[in-house]
């Protein structure tokens, strides 16, 4: 069955870096295009980044670009998402998902705290 596993949230203070992981299982992962999103208390789950499941192709949520950066190793079936900079506002959980035809997948999260 298709499974998104993310790992690597923590505690970090202000203007460090953090780099979390989505491990994919269950489909043929080179095929299909993965998303980060994220969630903080209170607000509506938005988008943060994207990358193609050839890695050629990313976008980024205005908020995050030039900070965060997208990256997939297919032969380990695994995105990550390097946070650089971070601010009190990146703090949120955040999730990975993957849409097979009209299904949308997703993980179970991972929770990023930004505090000093």
């Amino acid at each position: 069955q298709v499974q998104l596993v993310e790992s690597g949230g923590g505690l970090v203070q202000p203007g460090g870096s953090l780099r979390l992981s989505c491990a994919a299982s269950g489909f043929t992962f080179s095929s299909f295009a993965i998303t980060w999103y994220r969630q903080a208390p209170g607000k509506e789950r938005e988008l943060v980044a994207y990358i193609s499941g050839n890695g050629l192709g990313t976008n980024y949520a205005g908020s995050v670009k030039g900070r965060f950066t997208i990256s997939r190793d297919n032969t380990k079936s695994t995105v990550h998402l390097q946070m650089n900079s971070l601010k009190p506002e990146d703090a949120a959980v955040y999730y990975c998902k993957t849409r097979l035809g009209v299904v949308d997948y997703w993980g179970q999260g991972t929770q990023v705290t930004v505090s000093s």
